[in-house]
């Protein structure tokens, strides 16, 4: 669809002949055969000084992603480089969705029961077998409430939880709409929530937010979900902590060190691991290909694109 977009307003356009994520050193050797103009890069690409060294030609990256971390905003606006993102109302909503339904398995157990069933376990019925908790009544606790997190605290509201969250500030709206309490700080939502969902971007500061010190914060019934950045947890600390029992569970849709995952989570029963298909619904696929194709075309045409990030 992109493509063809792009195609049709009469631009050439390139595309990676390899049906998967090319590292670095693969994308400069791309990079260096042509003279570009633009660059479409996904967030799997790291984008830094070496790439627009080997790329002298390209003046703006438009990033396929909502988040930018991959990105160094800082080299580009020096070189003056334009840079855009696709933020798109269809995503929020796809990755709320997802980390609804994370916290919904968790709270019912569903991930265990399905392999539980696949290993043949299953003999007939007991009522002990997998007991799980309702999750109407318990509360939800969001670190981050921008976008996303407001959505998921919409869903929640909507399935009878309880909400308190944090952030740079508090927000009226979260407040009003779902009756929701903040806390100044993390600490504050690790102690009191059942489930802790992270919604916060990859910076220095969030890097590691969730620790050891902070694990230890959380109630042994608590969930923890992480559909923002994989790096926001150390996922050394996390697997520690599930096997100890520190905290009942944990759903991830990003890695630390993606596509890598900490080896040792993959061996626990109370962990979800999906891979990175949060904003992976078709709405929000073609929102992101129309609002990047916008950016690449406002910016060839002379106009300050809508979504910049650079100036």
């Amino acid at each position: 669809m992109g493509i063809k977009i792009l195609k049709d307003k009469g631009y050439e356009v390139d595309v990676n002949p390899q049906d998967k994520m090319l590292d670095q050193k693969q994308l400069i050797s791309y990079l260096k055969k042509k003279s570009y103009d633009v660059v479409l890069t996904l967030l799997t690409d790291k984008i830094d000084r070496k790439v627009f060294q080997a790329a002298p030609t390209v003046r703006m990256f438009a990033n396929y992603a909502t988040g930018f971390d991959n990105i160094d905003i800082t080299e580009a606006k020096k070189l003056g480089i334009t840079v855009t993102n696709a933020p798109a109302i269809s995503t929020s909503e796809a990755v709320a969705e997802h980390t609804i339904a994370m916290i919904l398995a968790m709270f019912t157990r569903i991930n265990e029961g399905d392999r539980f069933i696949r290993k043949g376990k299953y003999k007939g019925w007991s009522a002990m077998n997998l007991i799980g908790s309702n999750f109407a009544g318990k509360t939800l606790g969001l670190i981050g409430a921008g976008r996303i997190g407001e959505k998921v605290a919409f869903y929640a509201k909507n399935l009878g939880m309880k909400i308190v969250y944090t952030d740079m500030k508090p927000s009226d709206q979260i407040n009003k709409e779902y009756n929701a309490t903040f806390f100044p700080t993390p600490e504050e939502v690790l102690r009191y929530a059942d489930v802790v969902s992270l919604h916060v971007p990859l910076l220095e500061s969030t890097r590691h937010l969730i620790n050891e010190t902070r694990l230890k914060l959380m109630k042994p019934t608590s969930f923890l979900v992480n559909t923002s950045r994989g790096p926001v947890v150390d996922e050394k600390a996390l697997e520690k902590a599930l096997k100890n029992k520190v905290i009942a569970g944990a759903a991830l849709d990003v890695f630390e060190f993606e596509p890598k995952v900490v080896s040792g989570l993959l061996k626990l029963n109370n962990t979800i691991l999906t891979p990175h298909i949060a904003s992976a619904s078709m709405e929000a696929r073609i929102e992101m290909v129309q609002v990047a194709t916008g950016n690449i075309i406002d910016f060839l045409e002379g106009r300050t694109p809508k979504n910049i990030l650079t100036s």
